[in-house]
């Protein structure tokens, strides 16, 4: 058999990893493979052993241990692919420990998938990476230039990802590296704009022009699974087709809006977060601001189609943030969420307010 030939039959049929496999978006995709007839065997990282994959090999790790290079060559069965979803982008807790398992993961595993003779590594970022600014094309092509800065929650992480990305295969020839940038997550998570869908009422910045595209988690596990399968490589965009703007999204949620002026609602989103009352940085307010709409043509050419529209996924989100109540980001108890969910927009501001002035008396300033 030529080695051309050999490439092909790997191609088809892989053995596959996946870091962080024991929850979340890594369980769905690690449960989506071992029922796929187009993967040879699916071997899971994780700190914990998942409760799927019976008959799928286990390795309990840490990522940023080197000793999963040894794990990757395997017993028999050596990796071709591994897919990296071993992230903490969580709104809580300490960002700079998050930023170190991050990043250090990532590296870790792009030289331990190099040393091991795998041949791709399928890394999952946003497209929060492009920015969201007035000037951003709608929709944006996949190859415009990254112009995020790390003024938002997690995204200076992404960005070092990326950069990680496009650099691995200059230092490691013959390692490809292949980048899945979901739009807005939707579906069990919970993130800065998923909870900006909490509120009382919407936050709309005067002057703004927001446009709202979504990502499904089945459609990113699909995205994922196409990639794995080497069915697409190179930086790839996966969301919904189109987007909304402001007043559809409105119409469609029967929430009524906030306008705020860009430099109150700006400031008092810095004030709060370095007071500590809010996990959100005041950077995450431009992507409710401005377009960061990706056309997603990559996917596309290669055969693949979101199942989920930007309509329905909206839906499935509001069902999903029912009962819980957020002023600017901060969940609030039942007794405060009451009070906001009753009196609307000013007293949410005044209970922010509220929030400031307590903070305040507490550090005597």
């Amino acid at each position: 058999m030529s080695s051309s030939e050999t490439d092909v039959r790997v191609a088809r049929t892989p053995t596959v990893a996946v870091t962080g496999a024991a929850s979340g978006i890594g369980a769905l995709l690690f449960e989506r493979l071992i029922s796929s007839p187009e993967v040879k065997d699916v071997v899971g990282f994780d700190e914990r052993r998942g409760e799927s994959g019976e008959a799928a090999q286990w390795h309990t790790l840490d990522v940023r241990d080197p000793v999963i290079a040894d794990r990757l060559r395997g017993d028999g069965r050596p990796v071709d692919v591994v897919v990296h979803l071993a992230m903490d982008l969580g709104l809580e807790g300490d960002a700079a420990a998050r930023t170190a398992y991050n990043v250090r993961g990532t590296q870790t595993v792009l030289t331990a998938a190099a040393a091991a003779g795998v041949h791709r590594v399928v890394l999952c970022t946003s497209t929060m990476v492009y920015g969201a600014l007035p000037t951003n094309d709608v929709p944006l092509a996949e190859d415009a230039e990254l112009c995020a800065t790390a003024e938002a929650t997690g995204v200076g992480d992404l960005l070092e990802i990326e950069r990680l990305a496009h650099r691995a295969p200059r230092a490691h020839p013959g390692l490809n590296v292949t980048v899945v940038r979901p739009a807005a997550l939707v579906g069990g998570v919970d993130t800065a704009l998923t909870r900006h869908f909490e509120s009382p009422r919407l936050l709309v910045v005067a002057g703004s022009r927001p446009c709202w595209q979504f990502c499904h988690v089945e459609d990113l596990v699909s995205a994922l699974e196409y990639a794995a399968l080497e069915k697409v490589e190179g930086e790839l965009a996966v969301g919904c087709d189109g987007w909304l703007e402001q007043e559809e999204l409105e119409e469609l949620s029967g929430m009524r809006r906030m306008e705020l002026p860009s430099a109150v609602a700006m400031g008092a989103a810095a004030r709060l977060h370095r007071l500590g009352l809010t996990p959100s940085l005041a950077g995450d307010l431009a992507y409710t601001m401005y377009p960061w709409v990706v056309s997603g043509s990559r996917l596309y050419e290669a055969g693949w189609r979101p199942r989920w529209t930007n309509e329905d996924v909206l839906a499935e989100l509001l069902e999903e943030v029912s009962g819980q109540h957020t002023v600017a980001g901060r969940r609030l108890g039942r007794k405060d969420a009451t009070a906001a969910g009753a009196a609307g927009a000013t007293v949410a501001l005044l209970g922010t307010a509220a929030l400031v002035r307590r903070a305040r008396k507490r550090r005597g300033l």
